[in-house]
């Protein structure tokens, strides 16, 4: 795992991230990011638009006390397949081992939380669906970076804007205790830059290991239904529903994605109740 030392704005290889403390950006990928390739020089990395939040990020965890930050779009070598693999495979979990999470929402200037909070970008996107429910404390930046509030403090709001239920976001329900319909039905309408992404940005939210394919398609979401149905007893898997202008048409076992899961609503599965 690469991590950003906060000090000096340099990247340094950590092989056991659990050993370490840092803090951790989410947000939603825009113009001018700063690669892995790009931040190795110091003065074209600072000409890219996307380094200010990396700046920031710094700060922030410099600031708190963290020595590391980690922010995907430099700390992944997408030029390296097995380090890409490696990082989403890893995902959910680097989010959940992160001490803090910043979570920066680029479109939104207010200061306060308020109605057009839910429609920001951040909350539509499929990636920060697991940046949402992995870490443990993750506070709301505007575009100023003005701290609007935790995910603890705004749990109600959130949970009425995502559908996930307040105790999900608390920490006190634990994903894996929940029917894989209503985890799919999380994940419904929200949009990646890839079609694959979609499918790939929910191996956390399902503890799935599996390699990625870009060029599959559609098929990757095929491919991660077939695992969870191999990993977990749960029939919910199979309880999508197509649109009404779809009824007629022969379809297989599996749904096409997780818009046909936007249905349903959360129901718990208590702990210990086998599926």
């Amino acid at each position: 795992m690469w991590l950003i030392n906060t000090e000096t704005l340099t990247l340094e290889s950590v092989v056991n991230p659990e050993s370490v403390e840092y803090a951790i950006l989410s947000h939603t990928w825009e113009e001018e990011e700063v690669s892995f390739q790009e931040f190795q020089n110091s003065r074209l990395a600072r000409k890219r638009k996307g380094f200010a939040k990396i700046e920031m990020t710094c700060y922030l965890a410099r600031d708190q006390g963290y020595r590391y930050a980690w922010v995907d779009a430099c700390c992944i070598d997408k030029s390296s397949s097995a380090e890409l693999s490696e990082a989403i495979n890893s995902m959910f979990r680097w989010y959940k081992g992160a001490k803090v999470c910043y979570a920066y929402l680029s479109d939104y200037d207010r200061t306060k939380v308020g109605r057009r909070f839910g429609n920001c970008r951040w909350f539509s996107r499929g990636w920060t669906l697991q940046e949402l429910i992995a870490p443990k404390f993750l506070t709301f930046y505007n575009r100023h970076w003005t701290a609007l509030g935790s995910k603890i403090e705004l749990s109600k709001r959130i949970s009425r804007i995502t559908r996930i239920d307040e105790g999900v976001l608390l920490g006190h329900i634990d994903i894996n205790t929940i029917h894989v319909v209503h985890r799919m039905s999380w994940a419904a309408k929200r949009k990646t830059s890839r079609p694959e992404d979609i499918a790939y940005c929910l191996f956390g939210i399902f503890d799935v290991n599996l390699p990625m394919l870009y060029g599959e398609g559609t098929k990757a979401f095929l491919r991660l239904q077939e695992e969870i149905c191999q990993r977990v007893h749960d029939l919910t898997l199979f309880a999508w529903k197509t649109e009404a202008n779809q009824a007629a048409e022969v379809r297989g076992i599996f749904a096409r994605s997780p818009d046909e899961f936007a249905y349903a609503s959360f129901t718990r599965v208590e702990p210990g109740h086998r599926l």
